[in-house]
């Protein structure tokens, strides 16, 4: 290899499509490294950093972890509100033949879940509140392990993932909305409102600069964290109201936002808020702790709820002849992504941080998201591999058979 192939290497990892994922994993790695290393004083140190912000009576005193799950993620479900926007009027869930199969797939995929939640945790009523945490799928990781099969894969089947994993985000904001608030202040709540109000007439009046909206949109989100309504709704309701269609001599506001902020997302925002939440302290820990209500019901949720949900709802959309398989692709293949859309991680990591304050139920929480996703991720990636393998086979076969 030249010098100068080998000095443009590095990069040409970064544009690799697995590139996200497999940073995520590496930063959920160092954070258990150093949560079980000497250095576990530093690794807590540092996520309880206070952090102050002070305008005038204006005071926001948070640790750093709470800046990282406040801030950064309402940057993140910004992005995400972004892709659904554009995906929901123009892209793949724009057309309802499209969306039929990964909509029916994702419903099933975020019912079931909860309901193998909730057979193992029923009656306990503090550890029932995070029935939403197996419900959850993690987009960069599942679409990390599916760029490693390489390009056996069918274009389809990475769309199909893609539009699966976006509507259960979109449920995600759903839930998080009605069910993951505090206490509600109601002077704090309405400025948010107001400020959703003055967003969405901005959009109706063609306001195509994203400065305004950055602007009001920062205003909204101080309000909206200090109402007890999740801060990262703030971040979807400005995503949503940003143009996806300008004048024609400009770029689409939306698209350049979303374009731009993707290497952010992937490779800083998904892999810090994965470092401040990954660490679990394991000594002390026994199989019989993975065996608790808590995290058993996680790790079975993702694990086997996901694997039911989605599966077995896209089968029987196909089946009863609500919608089609993806072109190109077979059941084995919808099963191996099935499988993929347990990777439940950042996703199901921060819902568990919504639902639960302590360190007990904090580590529980950890553990059962981990096991569970790295089992899905094995699986679907060796399910996949199987599935592509056999469908080459027979691609090739069927000229001789002809």
């Amino acid at each position: 290899m030249s010098a100068s192939a080998a000095l443009r290497s590095p990069f040409a990892l970064l544009r690799h499509e697995a590139a996200p994922g497999v940073l995520l994993f590496l930063s959920a790695i160092v954070a258990l490294v150093l949560d079980n290393s000497s250095l576990a004083w530093l690794y807590d140190g540092l996520l309880e950093t206070p952090v102050t912000f002070a305008v005038g009576e204006l005071l926001i005193d948070k640790p750093l972890l709470l800046w990282i799950n406040d801030g950064l993620m309402a940057i993140f479900f910004f992005y995400v509100a972004l892709e659904i926007k554009r995906e929901l009027v123009e892209g793949h869930l724009s057309d309802p033949r499209e969306a039929a199969l990964p909509t029916v797939a994702a419903i099933g995929g975020m019912a079931m879940p909860a309901l193998v939640f909730l057979f193992f945790t029923w009656g306990m009523t503090v550890e029932m509140q995070g029935w939403a945490i197996p419900a959850a799928t993690d987009i960069a990781f599942a679409l990390g392990v599916l760029a490693l099969l390489g390009k056996g894969v069918p274009p389809a089947l990475k769309v199909f993932l893609l539009s699966l994993a976006i509507i259960d985000d979109l449920g995600a904001i759903v839930i998080i909305a009605l069910f993951y608030t505090a206490d509600l202040s109601e002077i704090a709540l309405l400025s948010g409102a107001l400020g959703a109000a003055v967003l969405v007439a901005m959009n109706r009046l063609g306001v195509t600069r994203v400065a305004p909206y950055v602007l009001v949109g920062a205003v909204m989100w101080v309000a909206v964290l200090k109402s007890g309504v999740h801060a990262t709704l703030a971040g979807v309701i400005i995503g949503l109201t940003i143009p996806l269609n300008s004048r024609e001599d400009e770029d689409s506001p939306l698209v350049r936002l979303e374009h731009g902020l993707k290497p952010w997302v992937g490779f800083f925002i998904m892999p810090v808020f994965a470092f401040a939440n990954a660490g679990i302290p394991l000594a002390g820990l026994s199989f019989a702790d993975l065996l608790a209500p808590l995290p058993l019901g996680i790790a079975l949720g993702l694990f086997v709820g996901k694997q039911i949900g989605v599966f077995g709802f896209a089968y029987l959309a196909v089946r009863s002849g609500l919608s089609r398989l993806p072109k190109g692709t077979d059941f084995r293949q919808i099963y191996g992504v099935s499988l993929l859309a347990g990777i439940g991680f950042t996703m199901s990591l921060f819902i568990g941080t919504l639902a639960f304050s302590d360190v007990e139920h904090a580590r529980a929480v950890r553990l059962g998201v981990m096991s569970g996703s790295i089992l899905s991720g094995l699986l679907g990636f060796a399910v996949l591999k199987w599935a592509t393998a056999r469908s080459a086979v027979t691609t090739r076969a069927a000229p001789a058979t002809a």
